[in-house]
Parts: structure tokens; C-alpha cells; sequence
């Protein structure tokens, strides 16, 4: 390993322990936080805890240790998520559950996902010393497989407790040293079969409540710890392939060419400028396309182009959708370029309600935070969950909107701010008859 790592140090060192009040404590966040970036510890000081690896295992065995301290009751179903329990005063009532993940990419940051998980935790660990038994039973939860860097397809842990997940389809896939999921899981005590075991009845569930880091620097240029989060993005993938005809860079003149790279590249110029004419949420990207034949001295033939489109709000999505279509072939017509568009995925996005936006704004004034609102682009267990459950997220200030990366980094007393904010609304969730 290239030098000494501690996470809990760097955490610590310019931390208000003023912070410290009502049960949770800071330096406790700390030194879970550091006892967690240990498991996988890369060269570059990152993270790496595929899904169903032995560390992703590893990390949840020690939080469960972390959560009978705190006096949970422990289990983990057949898709290996684990489930702290706290009983209520009625525990025949449904549930507040609170969590996140611990596996990352191959080499992530250390905050996204177990800072959702140790913030859940810390609640419980505050209500254990005051004393305090919630009327509701409340949950910490630790979702297994959550980014999908091993079968590029995540959230396998959330989509099966909610009886989403298609295991056929599962047992077809394989890694990237040609392992199949089967072999996989198998690694973990995991089988196919007991993902299916997994679903849960949705009636034991109130809602479902994520803390995680921003990703972005909304929060950042706000100057503000946390922020409370309107909705989840629902990504639709489209892929454009604009078809001309090949022909040698030097004997074709200019004005006898159908180039479709060129029209490719106006299209990605003027595609740009859609999202911002239909909300405040929308974003459109092109991150990836294919040149053929892709040859210095050839004009091209064929251009894919893969959009990924994006928006909190379903109408307004698809309305750029649309858009970005029509778009697409307004230009290839003006180039007499040919035009094949194929939709690879659509997935519905998921917005919070405003009544659980307004309770969170409350939390947060109540902690004297300025309220902030805003959206997420990206997906999270809690995209999963809220598609049948009432879910609520709170985002933490990420520095210069780093993650999945070893420089990805929430300061502690956001974190702890956030802590508070989030104990705040559970305690007006669990407290409900």
C-alpha cells in the first residue's frame, strides 16, 4: 500500500464536536466510517467492494456487529441484504426502514452509500441512549449489490426485496473473468433461488428514507450541509445511428459528400440546448458513440450516437425524448443523412412527494439549515423502493461534486448536520400511529 491511510484522522481533524448532542456522535461516525474504507482498500486509496465479493461481505458482517451493539435485531435475506430492527411500541405496525449500501465501484470513495447506512445506524445509536422506543418498529438496512460494477446492472439487493427482480435473466449473466452470477453469489452463501426467497410484503413497510452523498455541487455553491431531494431521475437511453457514404478524405469534394459524423456532431452541438427549455431538472448527454470505419483518411459511413436523457418528472422526460427524436431527424434530413433510432431502455423516474419534501424542510429548519431543494440525477435503492413505497431523501454536500472516485469527500460536521436532520424526521415518522 503507498502510504498510511486513515480515514477517521482526516475526518476528525477539522471537526465541531459541538455537533455532538442529542445521543449521536461525530467521532463515533468517524471511526465506522475509517473501520469501513479498510475492507478493499486500493493502491489509490479507494474502495473496492464489488457486489457479492468476499469484502462486500466482510463490510456487512462488521456493521451488523456495529447494529447488535446498538441493540438491533439482526437477519439477512436470501439477496444478502441485512435488516437491523428496532421494535416499536406497536410492532405490529409497518415500518420505517433507513440505509443504503456498502459495495463500490472498483475504485470508488468511501461515502457513497455506507455514509447512508452509518447515518441510519447513528440514529438508532442516539435513541439507544436516550432510552427512546419508537411507536413504529424502525429499520437499518444494508442493500446489497447496489452500483453493479460485477454485472453492469445494479440495485439487485432493493429490486429483490421488492420482488422486482428477474432471475433468469440474472443467472444469464456473467463477470468480467466469465464467472456467472450463480458461481458469484455462491461465493457469499447466495443462490438463485434464495433471491426469490427475498420479496418481502410491502405492507410491513411505511416508507424508506436514504441519506447519501450529492454527487453534484448544488449543495457546495449553496454553502449548505445537506439538501432535501424532489425526485429521482428516470433515464432513458437512446441510440441514433445516422448512416451517409464512405468515401476517401482526399478525391470526394466538400459539396458531394454525405458525411454522417457531421450531422452527428450538430446533433450533439444543438442537443444541448433541449433540456434546459423544458425544466430545470432535464439533462441530455452524449458519452459515447462509434466512428465507422473510423479511418483518418475515410469519410465516415455510419455514426451511433447514444443519448442518455434524463428527468425527475415523467411527462417532461419523455417530452425531450421526443424532442431530442425530432431533432435527430430534422438534421439528418438537412444533410441527406439516413436515420434509425432504437430506444435501449426507459426507466420510470420517481419523484417525492411534497408532503414528505415539505415534513423534510421542517427537519431541516428545525436544525437551522436553510431548506434547499433538488433533484437527482442519479439512481439509488431508493429509486427502487419508491416505485410501490413512499421513500424520502436527504443528499450531503459532496467537495467539488466528486464520487466514485478515491477523492470523493463529505466533511464531517455535513455529515453529522445531516445525521441530526435525518433523526428529526424519524422521530415525526416513527411516532405516527
Amino acid at each position: 500500500m503507498t502510504g498510511k491511510f486513515h480515514l477517521e484522522e482526516m475526518l476528525l481533524k477539522d471537526y465541531d464536536d459541538s455537533e455532538d448532542r442529542d445521543g449521536i456522535s461525530g467521532a463515533r461516525l468517524a471511526k465506522r466510517l475509517g473501520e469501513l474504507s479498510k475492507i478493499g482498500l486500493t493502491e489509490d486509496k479507494g474502495s473496492k467492494r464489488p457486489g457479492f465479493s468476499l469484502e462486500e461481505q466482510e463490510a456487512k458482517e462488521l456493521v451488523k456487529s456495529w447494529m447488535r451493539e446498538a441493540g438491533l435485531e439482526v437477519r439477512q435475506d436470501g439477496a444478502g441484504n441485512v435488516f437491523g430492527r428496532l421494535a416499536g411500541k406497536d410492532d405490529s405496525l409497518p415500518a420505517v426502514l433507513s440505509g443504503s449500501h456498502v459495495d463500490s465501484v472498483p475504485n470508488g470513495g468511501h461515502f457513497d452509500g455506507p455514509l447512508g447506512v452509518l447515518s441510519a445506524l447513528e440514529v438508532a445509536e442516539a435513541w439507544k441512549e436516550a432510552g427512546f422506543q419508537p411507536n413504529k418498529p424502525y429499520e437499518v438496512v444494508i442493500f446489497s449489490d447496489e452500483e453493479g460494477s460485477r454485472f453492469h446492472g445494479g440495485f439487485n439487493g432493493s429490486e429483490a426485496m421488492m420482488g422486482e427482480i428477474d432471475i433468469e435473466e440474472k443467472k444469464k449473466q456473467s463477470d468480467s473473468e466469465g464467472r456467472s452470477f450463480t458461481e458469484v453469489v455462491k461465493d457469499v452463501g447466495l443462490s438463485p433461488e434464495s433471491f426469490l426467497e427475498a420479496k418481502r410484503n410491502l405492507e410491513e413497510i411505511d416508507m424508506f428514507v436514504e441519506v447519501h452523498i450529492e454527487q453534484g455541487k448544488r449543495l457546495e455553491k449553496e454553502n449548505l450541509p445537506c439538501g432535501i431531494v424532489t425526485g429521482i431521475a428516470g433515464p432513458s437511453f437512446l441510440e441514433l445511428t445516422f448512416t451517409g457514404k464512405a468515401g476517401h478524405a482526399g478525391n470526394t469534394p466538400m459539396n458531394d459528400r454525405q458525411d454522417p459524423l457531421v450531422a452527428a456532431s450538430e446533433f450533439i452541438f444543438q442537443v444541448n440546448q433541449l433540456p434546459g427549455k423544458i425544466s430545470d431538472s432535464a439533462v441530455a448527454t452524449v458519452g459515447k458513440m462509434h466512428v465507422d470505419p473510423n479511418g483518418v483518411n475515410v469519410i465516415p459511413g455510419k455514426v451511433a450516437v447514444f443519448v442518455d436523457i434524463r428527468d425527475i418528472a415523467e411527462s417532461t422526460r419523455d417530452t425531450l425524448l421526443s424532442q431530442v427524436e425530432g431533432l435527430a431527424n430534422s438534421i439528418s434530413g438537412k444533410h441527406g443523412i439516413e436515420l434509425e433510432s432504437e430506444e435501449k431502455m426507459r426507466i420510470t423516474p420517481v419523484p417525492i412527494g411534497e408532503e414528505v419534501q415539505h415534513q423534510l424542510e421542517q427537519a431541516v429548519e428545525s436544525n437551522g439549515i436553510r431548506p434547499y431543494r433538488l433533484p437527482s440525477g442519479a439512481g439509488h435503492d431508493a429509486m427502487i423502493i419508491g416505485t410501490k413505497l413512499p421513500i424520502a431523501m436527504l443528499f450531503v454536500k459532496s467537495k467539488d461534486g466528486v464520487s466514485h472516485n478515491p477523492a470523493e469527500w463529505s466533511d464531517l460536521n455535513d455529515c453529522v448536520k445531516t445525521v441530526h436532520v435525518l433523526k428529526t424526521f424519524l422521530e415525526g415518522k416513527v411516532k405516527e400511529a
